[in-house]
């Protein structure tokens, strides 16, 4: 049942984004940044805890997922670190994934063949 649960609120997460760019003018970085602002505002307010709870990796994966991880980070380094941790809680608590996916990057890199766009 959880993979169910994690499938149906990913899939309409990705339908919310879907909707934005068929139905409004607004850019994909535009929608981008709504995402992770979403995440959060709905870190804040605790809402995202709970639907993690519900829907594992379903929330957690996408983008509103990497706005949660920058609002922990951020909380959890001012709590140590004071006013600083404002700026280094962010990239602290997300430089792993981003770290992943860069070298994750690398290694398709090398089984795959560029091609022209035009």
């Amino acid at each position: 049942m959880n993979y169910l649960w994690a499938f149906v609120v990913g899939g309409l997460i990705c339908v919310a984004g879907q909707l934005l760019i068929d139905l409004t003018k607004l850019t994909p970085a535009r929608i981008l940044v709504l995402f992770v602002v979403s995440g959060v505002v709905l870190s804040a307010f605790g809402v995202w805890e709970k639907l993690v709870d519900f829907a594992g990796a379903g929330a957690t994966v996408p983008i509103l997922g990497f706005g949660h991880i920058l609002a922990q980070g951020v909380e959890k380094a001012v709590a140590q670190s004071g006013f600083v941790g404002i700026f280094t809680g962010g990239i602290t608590a997300c430089s792993g994934g981003v770290t992943a996916s860069l070298i994750f990057a690398l290694i398709a890199s090398f089984f795959s063949k560029s091609k022209s766009q035009s």
